[in-house]
């Protein structure tokens, strides 16, 4: 058993692999607990497509100490939180309790883990929950927008496909797909203990050595090619709606990748707030949008840069003009030391002031250990924000909107004197 400590934060590893990395804030009275398992959407076969979804779902099912009743309801009679996500590379189980009920809450993620029955019935039953939720994204254009983007950006590589799955691959899952899932991925190696709070690091580990202490087993290191944008020009779905929602991005840069953080920063100024560039010229200046934005995802491998937005069919080529003009414009010049100074506070605020939550510190937590191998101290990211400038953010803009690797989704009612589209 090896532990590491530093920034009040403390990381323990277990004989078998899995780790426990806690905060003790000792003047609040909650706890945030969350188990991170190291697998998503991008590690599946074709053929079980949704299947890290689908267990996520099936976990709440009922275990062989609890029904999913108790499993809910154990934690809420406590004025306590249950939750859980899914996303393309990790799966994470999560609840917020009372500093007293901290180990009820690693009891229950621990059963739910290890005790799990994926009851034939439940399975049954779950999967129509599921493809009730599939149903409900296809219903959402300004959601579906963004699946399609993803699938038309990356092709055919598992990155592109969407978490959820389809109503085809999960109907075809089975029981000893499930177990057989867990038993190759879920292995200690792959699993992060996270917590955050009035929480004992010692009666942590000691609690996951003698739950979890007996996990064995270790995942491969599969051999994927990182995902390469496919420079699709355009791809449009028609749809009886009053607008045309719309993604237009290409890659980005991986969670290891520095220039992720000049990234941020154009991100920012582009379209990540309502004094961003887009906001301003697309919905303040000539009310053109409700909704319009732009934001980075990083991979291990690869990253997402997307500008998003609905408008109506008539000014559709006119919020594209506006959107490409401003992506030229910092291709060319970058953005102004006004906007560099202002979005390096924007962003320092916001990191800041969301690690005033308990949930947010452990999540930060688990997806940085699990991610990176480390913990990253706040102050190093901030110095990496601060140190960016105006070339460097010039140089990610050449990357990302470079020629001929920008992706276009739309889905709507799109002009008829519209070019020729791919329709998917």
């Amino acid at each position: 058993m090896t532990s590491a400590a530093s920034e009040n934060v403390q990381i323990t590893t277990l004989p078998n692999g899995l780790r426990i990395v806690t905060e003790s804030v000792p003047y609040v009275r909650s706890a945030s607990v969350g188990l991170f398992v190291g697998i998503g959407s991008r590690d599946e076969e074709d053929a079980s497509a949704g299947i890290s979804h689908f267990i996520e779902h099936m976990l709440f099912k009922g275990t062989t100490k609890r029904t999913a009743h108790q499993i809910a309801d154990t934690i809420e009679q406590r004025g306590g939180h249950l939750n859980a996500w899914t996303d393309k590379e990790m799966t994470t189980y999560q609840t917020r309790v009372l500093a007293e009920d901290t180990v009820l809450a690693l009891d229950i993620l621990s059963d739910m883990l290890l005790g799990s029955l994926f009851d034939p019935e439940e399975m049954t039953r779950e999967k129509g929950v599921v493809i009730e939720e599939i149903k409900m994204y296809e219903d959402s254009p300004e959601d579906l927008v963004h699946e399609l983007f993803e699938k038309l950006l990356w092709g055919k590589h598992p990155v592109g496909r969407p978490i959820i799955g389809t109503e085809q691959t999960v109907t075809a899952i089975t029981r000893d797909d499930i177990t057989a899932f867990i038993a190759n991925r879920y292995t200690p190696d792959r699993i992060v203990i996270s917590a955050a709070g009035n929480v004992d690091h010692a009666e942590i580990v000691a609690f996951a050595a003698e739950r979890m202490g007996g996990l064995a087993g270790q995942t491969p290191t599969a051999k994927v090619k990182p995902p390469k944008a496919s420079g699709k020009s355009k791809s449009a779905r028609k749809r009886d709606t009053e607008q045309v929602n719309f993604c237009l991005g290409s890659h980005g840069y991986s969670k290891l990748s520095l220039e992720r953080y000049p990234l941020s920063i154009l991100n920012n100024v582009l379209g990540g707030n309502m004094s961003s560039r887009l906001f301003q010229e697309i919905r303040e200046k000539r009310g053109l949008a409700y909704n319009i934005g732009a934001f980075s995802r990083s991979y291990r491998d690869s990253g997402t840069f997307c500008i998003y937005g609905g408008t109506s069919p008539a000014t559709y080529n006119q919020v594209l003009d506006l959107t490409r003009a401003q992506t030229e414009s910092v291709k060319k010049n970058g953005i102004t030391e006004d906007e560099l100074t202002k979005a390096k506070t924007q962003v320092r605020g916001a990191l800041v002031l969301g690690l005033e939550g308990m949930s947010s510190r452990m999540n930060r937590y688990g997806e940085s250990l699990l991610s990176l191998g480390r913990i990253v101290p706040v102050e190093e990211v901030l110095v990496r924000y601060e140190a960016v400038t105006n070339e460097a953010i010039i140089g990610v803009a050449e990357h990302i909107f470079a020629d001929g690797l920008q992706t276009e989704a739309t889905i709507g009612p799109y002009p008829k004197k519209e070019r020729a589209a791919e329709v998917v």
